[in-house]
């Protein structure tokens, strides 16, 4: 998925100290009882729900309820819930990233999961963390996905494949003519940079003594990521990547670019497989390249996860549900249906899935990647770090001023918006 950056709306709750449970109505022991013959409904991401069609009849049957799947673009669906859930026209059960969990439950728009531990250990740990909140759960993951590399099969092929983001900028000086070109990458968003300057020790938070981010140990512009950062500037002073590449439409330019044979290698995501084939482009696809310092390029993990509505009815059968839509067997389903690469351990060396290259590839490239954070204070730093990586791209500032001034932008948001945490 492509990062959502700014998280609208009005907060629900007073106080992030008030219980969730406070936040959205409480479901009544005679509720819970009178759940058959019930509906629940789902928000599915587009073009997605094709891939619990069978796990929601299966439910229906077993349970005696009615599943109605609504199709919303799942980036978008906690500023919807904001609006329909105290209305009562929201979701009982809705999918969301996992870096909206944090601000999901600080405003209390989501509940807390009561399952066993067995439940909890069917995920790989990057994905299950997505979902915890000061050591509580709020949902289960169901698909995972980082930036991976596409390569056009007809410009270079896997053997001619540079083996370092450096060596990419050497070919790419052989290779850019200001019309084709070599490597590309949005290295003006913090979504993708972050994979050149965690390679080189950056960092968005650092972790306090229980492993949780740390949003007074901030590290975008901390000696590796300004390191990074003179990397990624030099593609752009070099003229390396076209200058249409930097800005809100520069996604629309780089994947034209890739589908139009006019680029060698881009860094994308599982989300563009479908569209990339479609556009008859005979393409590679593998994990990020190394730096020269002998690291693997990092990335972020996006976390796809069904979570509970707290405005639900019967939020009790619909973690049922979550939890059913979820399970092995289901996100097996969903995967032969939708492609996305499932958050189940045993998944991940099943043999089905991974004759997929893209399943390959994201699981080889989760090795060397980080959660993206989680926390409310995440939202302050999308804007910030943007602008000054656009100001890096186009030369309007070095790199440890830009990166600076973007720091001390974003303490100044956190305090002002969260230090009553």
């Amino acid at each position: 998925m492509k990062m959502v950056k700014k998280y609208a709306g009005v907060m629900l709750c007073v106080a992030v100290s008030l219980s969730l449970t406070a936040c959205g109505p409480q479901e009544s022991s005679s509720e819970k009882t009178s759940s058959k013959g019930s509906e629940l409904v789902v928000w599915e991401d587009k073009e997605k729900s094709i891939g619990i069609k069978d796990a929601v009849a299966e439910f229906e049957k077993e349970h005696d309820v009615k599943v109605k799947v609504v199709e919303k673009p799942y980036a978008q669906q906690i500023e919807d819930l904001r609006m329909d859930g105290p209305a009562g026209t929201g979701p009982d059960v809705l999918t969301m990233p996992g870096d909206q969990i944090g601000t999901a439950v600080t405003e209390g728009l989501i509940k807390e999961f009561n399952v066993e531990k067995d439940v909890r250990s069917l995920y790989t740990d990057a994905s299950i963390q997505s979902q915890m909140v000061d050591q509580k759960l709020y949902g289960l993951p169901k698909a995972v996905e980082t930036t991976v590399l596409f390569y056009n099969k007809d410009l270079i092929s896997e053997d001619e494949l540079p083996q370092t983001l450096e060596e990419w900028y050497d070919y790419s000086k052989k290779t850019a003519d200001g019309s084709k070109f070599g490597f590309l990458a949005l290295f003006d968003q913090i979504y993708y940079a972050q994979s050149v300057m965690g390679g080189y020790g950056g960092y968005i938070f650092g972790k306090d003594k229980d492993g949780n981010d740390d949003p007074s140990d901030l590290g975008i512009n901390n000696e590796g990521a300004v390191k990074g950062a003179e990397l990624i500037q030099k593609f752009y002073q070099d003229g390396l990547f076209p200058a249409g590449i930097v800005g809100e439409q520069g996604i629309n330019v780089l994947e034209s670019l890739f589908t139009e044979g006019k680029a060698a290698a881009i860094i994308s995501g599982p989300w563009n497989v479908e569209a990339f084939s479609k556009a008859g482009i005979d393409y590679g696809i593998t994990k990020l390249p190394k730096l020269e310092n002998g690291k693997n390029m990092s990335s972020f993990i996006g976390v796809k996860s069904y979570n509970v509505s707290a405005f639900s009815k019967h939020a009790e059968l619909a973690q049922e549900l979550a939890v059913f839509l979820a399970n092995e067997k289901n996100s097996k389903k969903r995967y032969e249906q939708t492609k996305e690469v499932p958050a189940v351990q045993s998944l991940a060396s099943d043999k089905a899935i991974m004759k997929s290259e893209a399943a390959r590839a994201v699981t080889e490239q989760s090795r060397y990647s980080e959660q993206t954070p989680n926390i409310p204070e995440m939202n302050e730093i999308w804007t910030p770090a943007d602008s000054a990586l656009q100001t890096i791209a186009t030369g309007k500032a070095n790199p440890k001023k830009a990166l600076d001034q973007a720091a001390e932008t974003a303490k100044g948001q956190m305090k002002a918006k969260h230090s009553g945490k």
